[in-house]
């Protein structure tokens, strides 16, 4: 039996409905109403002059006009949902450890570093960031904490901050997709898929805002199939496309669209310039 879950598109519907009073609602509507419109994720947030999953890392990707924030969630020792990227905490506080070897008091007596050298900043809390993006950006949770019900906690924090309407929920198994959506409706959720078949197979499960492909199997086919649904393609520019960028301005994301022209949602490292080209283009909003 197909699982049906709630399609962010009609969270959009119900949201765009009344008189938009928020910038992240003039992003929902711009998801919903103009396809050929991408989407600029920042990865892990707009981390050139902050450290990365940090809240003024969020605040810069709001002041450069981005449209979601990805954010890495794992939880520490004492149960508190935090961003952090890696298993350990070495790279980002040079501390040793994992995120769950710590409470969150313990967590949060280690600068944050940037470019390796320590700032004022820490590691912040997922509830935080939340609210420092409510109304402003949406959220993409790269969620990194194992177990079905560790995302049933998630989703309960993501509901009591009223961010739910402005999440996106990524999951890299999409089997999970299926028993989350039956869980929860109201949480948009997007399913990253491995290949053509488990694409097809997570189109089978019901409706979703986004799905995540790779660059190994896509197809302007295969997207088309997605982007029939009402669904957005989410595709990657991290690594070749975004160095070939930085070399040469224009150059990286000229190629990423020659390769993925159906891409609705794009993460980068860059998200300035790419919202820049895009809007040079007609192809992002103002």
């Amino acid at each position: 039996m197909k699982t049906i879950l709630f399609s962010l598109v009609a969270l959009f519907a119900a949201h765009t409905s009344n008189a938009q009073t928020s910038r992240a609602d003039s992003i929902l509507a711009d998801f919903r109403k103009n396809p050929d419109h991408v989407l600029v994720a920042a990865h892990r947030a707009a981390h050139t002059h902050f450290p990365e999953n940090s809240i003024p890392a969020i605040r810069e990707a709001i002041r450069l006009g981005v449209d979601i924030a990805e954010l890495d969630v794992q939880r520490t020792k004492d149960g508190v949902f935090v961003l952090m990227h890696d298993r350990t905490i070495t790279r980002t506080t040079g501390q040793p450890g994992s995120v769950a070897d710590y409470t969150l008091a313990e967590l949060q007596k280690f600068p944050l570093l940037h470019n390796g050298q320590p700032t004022k900043e820490r590691i912040p809390t997922f509830r935080d960031a939340l609210l420092a993006a409510k109304g402003n950006i949406l959220i993409d949770v790269d969620f990194k904490v194992d177990g079905i019900e560790a995302a049933k906690d998630c989703f309960a924090l993501i509901h009591k901050t009223g961010m739910a309407p402005h999440v996106l929920f990524f999951l890299y198994d999409h089997p999970d997709a299926a028993i989350l959506g039956a869980h929860d409706a109201f949480m948009p959720i997007m399913p990253r898929t491995r290949d053509v078949a488990s694409t097809h197979e997570t189109l089978g499960y019901g409706k979703f805002p986004a799905l995540h492909l790779d660059e190994t199997f896509y197809s302007d086919r295969l997207a088309d199939s997605v982007r029939a649904t009402g669904a957005r393609v989410w595709m990657n520019a991290l690594g070749e496309f975004d160095k070939k960028e930085q070399a040469q301005r224009g150059a990286g994301f000229d190629s990423f669209f020659q390769s993925f022209p159906r891409t609705g949602i794009v993460q980068t490292d860059l998200p300035g310039e790419l919202v820049a080209y895009l809007r040079k283009k007609g192809k992002h909003r103002l």
